[in-house]
């Protein structure tokens, strides 16, 4: 248990916003910042405001896998403690990845007003993810029938 409480001081130091990557009051106001230019490009041309709205939208996805790159050094910090299928851990995250690709690309169609495309990607997302996931929950599957037998 002391590695556990060893694993999150780590983490909890890394996601303060001391290191290399930067934090989230600074990301906020990247964020506010990026929607104001953007609203206030709408105004002179509106395809202008999108193309704001995409540039800090691509600027943050940047920010936000420098963070998934902590997260997947936790996950294999935790597989060295616990035996896991590493194809289980894969699959966990391309399914992460999958959600954070399907949200960026889905908001920017949603900001450009076409909602209709943002939904279908949204659904093809899920579906991707729960493709993915039958094969983990088969195993399960099998796992409890093993110990019913």
């Amino acid at each position: 248990m002391a590695w556990g409480f060893a694993l999150a001081a780590k983490s909890a130091k890394k996601s303060d916003g001391e290191g290399n990557g930067m934090n989230m009051i600074q990301i906020g106001i990247i964020g506010v910042l990026g929607a104001l230019l953007a609203i206030q490009f709408k105004g002179g041309k509106t395809e202008y405001g999108v193309y704001m709205g995409v540039a800090v939208s691509i600027f943050l996805f940047a920010c936000i896998v420098d963070r998934l790159e902590m997260f997947v050094n936790t996950v294999e910090e935790i597989r060295r403690y616990i035996t896991i299928d590493t194809g289980y851990i894969s699959t966990m995250l391309k399914m992460i990845g999958i959600t954070y690709i399907a949200e960026f690309s889905s908001g920017i169609c949603k900001d450009a007003g076409h909602q209709t495309i943002a939904a279908q990607i949204e659904i093809f997302s899920k579906l991707t993810i729960l493709a993915m996931g039958l094969p983990v929950l088969l195993a399960l599957l099998e796992t409890i029938q093993e110990f019913l037998i």
